[in-house]
Parts: structure tokens; sequence; C-alpha cells
């Protein structure tokens, strides 16, 4: 019996790598949403298991009627990009097996790990006739190549192959409309591409105070991408110059020992490590005001996760970018902050003028309510469920 349960064609399989409960945002979402969807079709999850899963599906009673396919992680965030990479190849080869022996009818496949897991999905899709939806929640070489030169040829070949992955997907999801004309041109598909902002993390027990503390708060991932050295360069500009305001960071990454080694010169920067989700949340909703600095190049192909988060704390959002990336209009369409040119010295005027009573938040005072209903966990599992199983219509 439990050889042929073992061989049971799934109906639907959902790959992310990080998944839940690393993952609080993102995978929570995905987590609701297998668990939606267990109730109506066979549903099987394939993971790396980062912190004991299945401890954890029993401990939160959480997973019903879904089948999950961990295996070992190699890697973290703040690995070294061999050993990111060589753990992606090992991820792509238990996809593939855990494919052949489970065989869904469709697979739900986003960019964690991008290239090699979504190409691997396409070529079992080809081999056994089945269907999948590509969530590119970044686009990928390209994102990887602002930050750190990929070698020519193995950058050509990594975008030829997601390309190919892109045009025989049944239906293309994304962040932005930006990220839409980057695979429509890039890839030439003519399959659907359809737009899904990303959720926010919840804040049902955060606690919104009146007084917000006059300070800057950074959560999320002290990486390549986050014009960390600018901003660490900045801050220490600003505190030598005898700037007051507290600078609270969280999260980790390739830029952790730059920030304690900051946090450790100066009284007011603290550097938290690694932090709960709720946690996160509440230090944004503490602090009147939420960096988010971001290499401009990269908003074509990627739009900081954080975001979301932002729009829920209240606080203002001080992005730093150029003005004409998706980010940059973001923030100023939605009124939600300011927009700061990537320069160390612009950066030092601003605290100073926010510690000086400028910036005032009465500037800024709007209502934020139509842009939560878009990211909130059930507009993002109710939108994603209606793409990846009605998307044989679009």
């Amino acid at each position: 019996m439990e050889a042929v349960l073992m061989f049971r064609r799934l109906d639907l399989v959902i790959i992310n790598r990080s998944f839940w409960p690393i993952y609080p945002v993102i995978g929570e979402a995905l987590m609701r949403f297998a668990e939606q969807q267990a109730h109506m079709q066979s549903v099987g999850v394939i993971l790396q298991d980062h912190a004991d899963i299945r401890k954890h599906l029993t401990r939160e009673q959480r997973g019903d009627k879904v089948g999950f396919y961990p295996c070992h992680a190699f890697s973290v965030s703040g690995s070294s990009i061999v050993r990111r990479a060589a753990d992606a190849v090992f991820f792509m080869l238990w996809v593939f097996m855990v494919l052949l022996i489970k065989r869904p009818k469709k697979v739900y496949v986003s960019t964690d790990p991008p290239v090699l897991v979504p190409f691997i999905v396409m070529v079992y899709s080809k081999l056994f006739r089945a269907r999948y939806v590509y969530h590119l929640q970044d686009i990928h070489p390209e994102a990887a190549n602002v930050v750190f030169s990929v070698r020519p040829a193995i950058y050509h070949f990594l975008r030829w192959l997601d390309s190919l992955t892109m045009r025989n997907a049944n239906l293309l999801i994304t962040i932005t409309e930006e990220m839409v004309k980057e695979i429509r041109e890039r890839s030439g598909t003519l399959s659907a591409v359809q737009v899904l902002s990303n959720p926010s993390v919840s804040f049902d027990e955060v606690v919104l105070p009146e007084n917000k503390r006059l300070g800057f708060a950074f959560c999320g991932n002290a990486g390549r991408l986050q014009r960390m050295p600018l901003l660490i360069q900045a801050i220490e500009q600003y505190c030598v110059d005898e700037g007051k305001l507290p600078f609270v960071f969280a999260g980790s990454g390739v830029f952790s020992e730059r920030l304690k080694e900051l946090a450790a010169k100066y009284d007011n920067v603290t550097y938290l490590g690694v932090v709960s989700a709720f946690e996160a949340a509440q230090l944004n909703a503490d602090y009147q005001w939420a960096l988010l600095p971001i290499e401009d190049e990269v908003t074509r192909f990627a739009f900081p996760s954080k975001s979301s988060s932002y729009v829920f704390s209240g606080a203002l959002v001080a992005a730093i970018c150029g003005a004409e990336t998706s980010v940059a209009k973001w923030v100023l369409e939605n009124n939600l902050g300011t927009v700061l040119n990537p320069t160390a010295d612009e950066l030092c005027q601003f605290f100073r003028a926010v510690e000086n009573g400028g910036f005032s938040p009465e500037i800024f005072d709007t209502d934020r309510g139509k842009l939560k209903e878009h990211l909130g966990f059930d507009v993002f599992v109710e939108r994603l469920s209606r793409l990846v199983i009605s998307e044989r219509s679009t």
C-alpha cells in the first residue's frame, strides 16, 4: 500500500527552496496556498530543509493533507557564491528525482533558486506533458550580474537557459510592470505574464505606536544588492559629525560583520542579527523611518520584498536609489516617503535634516488602506490560486 502511495501521481507540486518557516512572508503565503489546494486536489511541496520542517509541522499543526519532500540544505544566504551554486545543483537533482517519482500534472516553481530548477521543471514538463507556472520574484542571471560579474560565457548560457524556460511556461508571474517588460524583451515569450505583488508579513499582533521613535530601521538581507557599504559609510560620516539619531539593523547577509563593527563603534547604531518576522515587523513599526537601499540596475530585475512590510508598519520609507527606478516611483506615487540619491553626502544630509525636524511625517500623511488591501496574505493567496489553477484559460 505504501509503495502505491509513493508512486501515486500528484495534481500539483509547489517548488520553493526556502519555503516555510524559513521565509515568514512568501514561505507562509505558499504554505497557505498549499494547504488551501490540498483540500481540493493532491498537493506536494519540494523544498530544502533549513529548520527541521517536520518538527515545525507537527508542533504548529500545519500542512494538513500536503505531502512534503525536503532535502538537506548545505548553504544559507550568506554563504559563498560557489557553495550556493553547488547547493543549487544538488537541489536541482533532488527536484528532478521527486518529479520523476510523483509525476505531477502541474508544477508551480519560483526563482528560489533561480534558472537551474525552473529549467529542470521545463524538461520534466516536456517529457511528461505536464503544465508549469513560473513565478519570477527576480530575474536571473541579470540580478546577480549587477553586483558581481558573471563570466560572459556562463552568463549568456544561463540567460539562454532561463529564456527557454520562460518561453515554454504556461504562465509567468512577476512583481512589477518593469519586470514584465524585461521578461518579454529578453525571452520573446508569448506566454501570459501576470503581475502579483508580494505579500507583507502579518501585522496582526504588532503594536503600532501613536508616536514613533525618531530614527531609522533596516530589516532584511544585508546583501550584495542593498548598497550596504554606501549606507555604512554615510552612517559613519553622520556619527563622526556627532549625529545622535539611532540606527537599528536586523537580518543577515554578507555585510553582517561590517554592521557588527559599526554597532560596536557607535552607541547609536544597533545590530540585532537575525530576528523573527514578528520582531522585524515591530522594529519597523517602532521607528519613524525605514531604510530601503537598492542598486538601481537591479530594480529592472527584482523588487525589495521588505517594501510590503514597510507599508503596513506605517514607517516612512527612505529609498536609496535613482529617481527613475521602479522602487523610487513606487515610493513617490504612493507618498510613502522620500527618494535619496545614492551618495554618502546626501544620505548624511538627510539624516541631519531628520534630526533637525525636517521631513515631518505630516508631509507624507496619506491613507495607505488601498495599498494594504493589495499586499495582504489573503489577497495574495486568492490571486495566486486563481492564476495557478485557471492558467489554462489565460
